[in-house]
Formats: C-alpha cells, structure tokens, sequence
C-alpha cells in the first residue's frame, strides 16, 4: 500500500504510468492533474490514483503468481512425465485448501493450461510446450538452410492420436530391427485401433507376449518378424492383440 506522501520522485513515476506517460521520457515535470509543464514539485497521489495504482499492482502480483504457478505445473510434468494429483499441486503451488487448489485448476483449464479426460483427470494443455518447427532439412546432398519459425509442434499431439487407448512399451531383442524398431527404443502403442494385415502389432501368443507384424490370409494369421534370424510365429491356439504399434521414440543422447 502507498502512504499519502510516498517519495515526490516515485509518486511522479508512478502517475506518469497510471496516465499513460512512459517514465524517464523527458516529461518528468507533467502535472498530471493540472496538464501543465514545469518545475514545481509533484503533488502526492490523490485517492482515486492510489486505488487505481493499488489495483493494477494486485493484478501485476497475481498475474506473476499465475504464470511462476504455470511454470512449476510444468516443470512437474516433463520431469515426471505424468499430471501431479490435487494434493500435489498443493504442495507445488504452496495451498493447503483444497477449495483453493480446485479453484486455481479451474482458473489453469480456463487458460487452456490443462484440461480434463472423460474420466475427469487432468491432462497437459498448452503446458507441454510445443516444439518449434524450423523448416525442412535436406537428407542427401548439402543445401543452404536457414532457421525459419514455420510452425509450433507438440510431439504428443502429433505422435498420440486416442491419448487415453494409448500407452508406450521399451523395446528388448531385435526381431523387428528391419523396421527400424531395435533394442532401447520406446514403441508407443494404440490398442483402440483395429488391427489390419500389415501392422506391427503387441500381440500375446500361446501365453507368450512379442511384437511383430500382421499377416492374414484368409482365416489364417501368421506373425512376421522383421529380422531373417527369426522365424514366423503361427498360433496354436490362443492370440491376443493389445494394440498396434502406432510410432517409434528412438533416444540419442
């Protein structure tokens, strides 16, 4: 709160702002009330510019608070790779209520920030962060390139398309290693799909789990690797298909 007799210098400053006047623009000496220029000494702010001063250092403070609150939800969710539950987003956002954490949750979905599945957990929104697009690079002979912003990405949207029927699985073996699937790499798993002759499948055989791909013929249905080493696998009598392996997350460094 400011006193009625606030520093002359900082109360200039500060009516400088409310009237719209950038500071430091040579127009030190404006008399906001009177509208004239000189150099006798500012006046203190009157009561209406202390409450108009006062209420825009309150949204400033909140609008801080919100954005530092965002930034930590979101530090929360790449490092863990997961949603905090309510209890821990008190805990993040330093409130004990949890009125009051459902109702900075409610202000965060209004912003887009997070949003709600159809079982009404939370899930990332605009938190994600989307990875810039800087162009095309060219893979075979060298070209001229030049980083250009052409879109924003979010690798979740573009490699999840049914977020809830998806799950991811760690790859081990490399029977599948002619499809650029091998050992360490992270497959990411769609079991609402139906899966077609073709797929690369997670499938459960004989009571044994693997990945490989899809073939139909008829009533018959083989499972292909994609490695000469290995040998087609039939059925003998039980399949079960958990999804189709919809993109690959292959980690360099």
């Amino acid at each position: 709160m400011l006193g009625p007799f606030q520093g002359q210098g900082e109360a200039a400053r500060n009516r400088e702002q409310i009237a719209g006047i950038p500071p430091g623009s040579g127009n030190a000496g404006f008399d906001v009330m009177s509208g004239g220029c000189g150099s006798s000494k500012p006046s203190p702010l009157t009561a209406n510019e202390r409450s108009l001063y006062n209420l825009i250092m309150k949204r400033t403070a909140a609008e801080e608070r919100l954005r530092s609150r965002i930034k930590n939800l979101s530090a929360f969710y790449h490092r863990k790779g997961r949603m905090p539950s309510f209890s821990e987003i008190g805990e993040i956002f330093g409130l004990s209520s949890k009125s009051s954490v459902h109702k900075v949750v409610g202000r965060l979905e209004g912003m887009g920030a997070v949003s709600r599945d159809s079982k009404g957990r939370l899930i990332p929104g605009s938190i994600k962060s989307p990875v810039k697009v800087l162009g095309t690079v060219e893979a075979g002979f060298p070209s001229p390139a030049e980083e250009e912003l052409a879109d924003t990405l979010s690798l979740d949207d573009l490699l999840i398309q049914n977020r809830e029927a998806t799950f991811l699985l760690k790859v081990s073996g490399d029977s599948m290693s002619g499809a650029g699937i091998l050992p360490g790499d992270m497959v990411i798993v769609d079991k609402g799909q139906t899966p077609k002759s073709g797929d690369i499948v997670i499938a459960e055989v004989d009571g044994s789990w693997t990945m490989k791909y899809l073939r139909k013929r008829g009533e018959n249905i083989t499972l292909m690797p994609a490695n000469p080493d290995y040998k087609p696998i039939r059925p003998k009598s039980e399949l079960k298909i958990a999804g189709v392996v919809t993109a690959v997350v292959r980690k360099y460094k």
